[in-house]
């Protein structure tokens, strides 16, 4: 028999756990009616309470339970329904209607036994002949790479350390950047002790996401222990105190050290082997450069390395985008599939991504543009702020984008939904929730308290209640709810980058906690620019990174 001691708590759910937890009901049936009706006999209180649960544990013996085709279509239909999805996802079993009833027909093969005693947390007894003569096991990897990931990790490895020792890894949207990195830093870090690592990035979401993901990250890859100083907001670590470390910090916090310290800097970049800036295409703004090169130059091999699913500033502007190549000296690792033309369609295909099906949704707003409104359009990087708030006032529009988040809050578990200003944000989110809907908003004016408990409730697996966020501002970069199904962009913009980066919010695919398919409704603007291929995004740019350069 199992031992209680001796079952993974994650992933999956431990039977004995589960069976303490069942309801009385689902118990009889799992244990037979004779001796239920003998226990209930004996003592009705044990039968009708929640001793009947720990009776149950101790009777029965889990793999002899899952070998029994009844035995386990009677302990998947007992599963609460976060863990029936997470079940679903290791059996390739599409998450709809007929979950229960489908897992029940995909268990009744006995070859996914394997899976089924991992999931349950069943451990075979050693003594056991068929255990004991096992010569060939699988070590399982606890922060695994897929392989194109593990390819793409060994090219930048390789351009980190050849002159110039800088590099930016682009991979799309969902692709696994963040996790791919860490590879790299914690090969970095184990090759050069003692030393610092960076990591830097614009907002909270981002910075909060890579220091979480560094501690998850060095319990499986860490060969010592070290230091880890988050760095932004209040957060104030004694960075001179760091010798041996990675510091996650933000990037307006770190230009006002450098205000208030010129020398602050100079003096980490003495510690500092490795920078890493988050959206990298934000490198060439003149104090992020700033901080970027007191980091990479002071010493001959320090090393830059730059992360994004949009190598470019701007949809347009080749100068710009030129700007950033030669930033990095032309230097790009790609994400490459063999017998793709692009990584997106693989990423779809295999599910690592979910498939985008695009819907307009056009507006005829009534916004009347001035010849103001016309040469800025014509100037500007993106749409003007006076002009989002413009169309945030359009009532047609917005009697549109509330029956439009209605009908996909009619198919989807969690939507998201990103509005063209605060005040716009704040009253769609009033009108949906006084319409009986779940509704949150969050925006760069939220308390920072309360928009972490909102992303908290938005993200949790136990509310199976549809839910819909509204934002402005933020949520774009950083934001990871692999729940969302369904986004509508209610926001127009010019900005590649900016739109790509909200569609992503909605397209993990299912090898990657998320969905199969990703609804994504895009508000259509007369006069106003828009976009809608997510493929077509990633190859953008590719003519102004120097091909010359043979990475990895």
């Amino acid at each position: 028999m199992t031992k209680s001691s001796d079952l993974p708590a994650s992933p999956g759910i431990a039977l004995q756990t589960l069976l303490r937890s069942a309801k009385p009901a689902t118990l009889r049936e799992i244990i037979g009616p004779s001796i239920a009706n003998t226990i209930e006999a004996l003592d009705p209180a044990i039968a009708s309470g929640g001793r009947l649960g720990d009776l149950a544990a101790q009777l029965l013996d889990p793999s002899m339970v899952l070998r029994d085709v009844e035995g386990r279509e009677r302990v998947i239909r007992a599963l609460p329904l976060p863990k029936a999805r997470e079940l679903a996802r290791r059996l390739e079993v599409s998450d709809g209607r007929s979950l229960y009833a489908d897992l029940c027909a995909k268990a009744a093969d006995s070859t996914i036994l394997p899976v089924l005693f991992s999931f349950f947390g069943v451990v075979q007894d050693e003594r056991a002949p068929a255990a004991a003569s096992s010569d060939m096991t699988e070590a399982a990897a606890g922060y695994a790479l897929f392989a194109h990931q593990r390819a793409a990790a060994n090219r930048v490895m390789s351009a980190l350390a050849t002159a110039p020792n800088k590099v930016v890894l682009h991979m799309p949207t969902g692709a696994g950047k963040t996790r791919t990195a860490m590879h790299i830093v914690a090969s970095h870090l184990s090759q050069h002790e003692a030393t610092v690592v960076c990591w830097l990035a614009q907002n909270a979401e981002l910075l909060d996401q890579a220091a979480d993901e560094f501690e998850n990250a060095w319990r499986f890859l860490g060969n010592r222990p070290l230091d880890l100083a988050r760095f932004w907001g209040s957060r104030n670590p004694d960075l001179d105190s760091i010798r041996d470390g990675v510091i996650v910090g933000g990037l307006a916090k770190m230009s006002a050290l450098d205000s208030r310290d010129p020398a602050a800097l100079l003096r980490l970049a003495d510690r500092v082997s490795l920078t890493i800036i988050d959206e990298a295409h934000q490198a060439i703004a003149p104090t992020y450069a700033a901080i970027l090169n007191a980091l990479y130059t002071k010493r001959a091999r320090n090393a830059l390395l730059g992360l994004t699913a949009t190598p470019g500033r701007s949809w347009s502007d080749v100068d710009e985008d030129q700007k950033l190549s030669e930033f990095f000296d032309g230097r790009k690792v790609t994400l490459e599939v063999e017998g793709y033309d692009d990584p997106v369609s693989f990423l779809i295909d295999q599910k690592y991504l979910a498939r985008p099906l695009f819907r307009m949704l056009n507006s005829h707003a009534g916004v009347d543009l001035t010849a103001d409104d016309i040469r800025h359009l014509s100037v500007d990087i993106d749409i003007p702020e006076s002009i989002l708030e413009r169309l945030g006032d359009d009532t047609q529009r917005n009697l549109k984008i509330i029956y439009a988040t209605e009908d996909l809050l009619t198919r989807h578990r969690r939507v998201i939904v990103f509005a063209p200003s605060v005040a716009n944000a704040r009253m769609l989110t009033a009108i949906l929730a006084a319409r009986g809907h779940e509704a949150f908003v969050v925006t760069g004016e939220s308390n920072p308290s309360e928009r972490e408990r909102i992303i908290k409730r938005f993200k949790s697996n136990n509310d199976n209640n549809p839910m819909v966020l509204v934002n402005y501002g933020v949520l774009t970069t950083g934001f990871d709810a692999p729940g969302i199904s369904a986004a509508l962009i209610a926001r127009p913009t010019r900005s590649l980058v900016l739109y790509s980066q909200m569609v992503g919010r909605a397209t993990r695919g299912m090898r990657a906690g998320g969905n199969n398919e990703a609804e994504i409704v895009t508000v259509v603007d007369p006069d106003l620019p828009g976009f809608g291929s997510v493929a077509e995004a990633f190859k953008n740019w590719e003519d102004v990174w120097d091909e010359r350069d043979d990475i990895g």
